[in-house]
């Protein structure tokens, strides 16, 4: 078991090729300079804003088993570009269950104040409910993950073999 959790904590050191945390099923050439790379230490908007910025980026928190802020963010924005009501507020629960609820399988870590404000907001969604925790778990990216990131071996590995990589489709 200790060999195992090991192997796991040590992941993020063991980054080979960028092609490694693109999704199996792509099937083109990535084309990502060092450039690109290096833009991203310049803000988190510009990581985030960038489709492989934050594949690396959602990649290497799932190697820290930390990747639950990002994929709430995600479900945030996805949230707010909703049009009906009806939608809002079957998407609005799902994201409540699966990471806001004190018994989410995939919670998130906000403060008590937060979570009721939220709890409050989502009886009647709208586009907006969801700002006020989707700007906590923002800010807690930024001043936490997003430096550990920058610092990471995953991403200096990334930084200094960037080229492009070819993924053959799989058969």
């Amino acid at each position: 078991m200790k060999t195992r959790l090991g192997c796991l904590s040590n992941k993020s050191d063991s980054y080979n090729d960028f092609s490694e945390f693109l999704p199996p099923a792509q099937a083109k050439c990535v084309k990502l300079s060092t450039e690109e790379v290096k833009h991203w230490a310049d803000s988190f908007d510009v990581l985030l804003s960038h489709k492989y910025g934050l594949t690396a980026f959602r990649a290497f928190l799932k190697t820290e088993f930390s990747d639950e802020n990002i994929e709430f963010w995600m479900a945030c924005e996805d949230y707010k570009k909703i049009k009906t009501p009806a939608k809002l507020s079957s998407k609005a629960e799902k994201i409540y269950k699966e990471f806001i609820d004190i018994q989410a399988p995939r919670e998130i870590n906000i403060d008590h104040t937060t979570r009721e404000e939220t709890k409050k907001s989502l009886e009647q969604p709208t586009p907006a409910s969801l700002n006020l925790v989707q700007a906590r778990v923002y800010s807690l990216m930024e001043k936490d993950s997003y430096p550990r990131f920058l610092r990471s071996k995953f991403y200096q590995d990334l930084l200094n073999k960037t080229h492009t990589h070819c993924q053959r489709k799989s058969v």
